[in-house]
């Protein structure tokens, strides 16, 4: 009711036995996954297992999309130095996260970062897509298993993500640091942490996590 960009985000997967256990499996089984952001313009992303990310944007005077956007990938130099999360958890958060944070804040390499943060999961993941950054919503003491639905906001965008080139991580989640596409949702409505992004900027939140002796994923 405030007029942000919003949109919709949804995942394709094989029908088996028709009950609820159909959705109830990793990345690994997600056919197809893709979102649509309503904003200025109507743009749909979306990729096959396997496959490159496409985006669509919406020509309302033939009420049809036009493909506009060709095997989206991140910058390859990891592009705008912009990371996005909810600060008002900071308070919550682990120390590794809370120093990648501050590490994007002071600046790295005599570059500070730039704080983009819209709350609207699709806006920013899309935004991060196009420019580069990291975009962060960790669990935390105050939400131990993350805020965002596993099954039709994390693994969806873990896919199209990595397919794009970029790493989509649980961060520090039960016990080990994850890809979130490996998850195996244990309900509908369950959660996840996220932290996605380009190799350089989640690079810097794995060191974060290398520093304080967690054992961490090569990227």
């Amino acid at each position: 009711d405030c007029n942000v960009s919003v949109g919709t985000i949804f995942s394709v997967y094989e029908k088996k036995d028709g009950t609820v256990n159909d959705l109830l499996r990793s990345g690994a089984d997600c056919i197809c996954a893709g979102y649509c952001c309503y904003s200025s313009a109507v743009e749909l992303v979306f990729t096959f297992n396997g496959g490159s990310v496409e985006g669509f944007c919406l020509d309302p005077t033939i009420g049809e999309f036009i493909h506009t956007r060709f095997n989206m990938k991140f910058p390859s130099d990891g592009g705008k130095r912009i990371y996005s999360c909810n600060e008002g958890n900071f308070i919550h958060w682990d120390q590794p996260i809370k120093d990648a944070v501050d590490a994007f804040k002071n600046g790295i390499d005599g570059q500070p970062y730039t704080a983009r943060y819209v709350g609207s999961m699709v806006a920013d993941i899309h935004r991060t897509l196009l420019y580069g950054g990291i975009y962060i919503y960790p669990a935390d003491k105050k939400s131990p298993k993350g805020k965002l639905r596993c099954l039709y906001e994390g693994i969806p965008m873990a896919l199209i993500i990595e397919q794009a080139g970029g790493i989509a991580s649980t961060g520090y989640f039960e016990g080990k640091i994850g890809r979130v596409a490996e998850l195996v949702p244990d309900d509908i409505h369950c959660k996840c942490p996220i932290i996605m992004g380009g190799p350089r900027d989640v690079g810097v939140v794995y060191d974060c996590y290398k520093k304080a002796g967690i054992d961490t994923p090569s990227i």
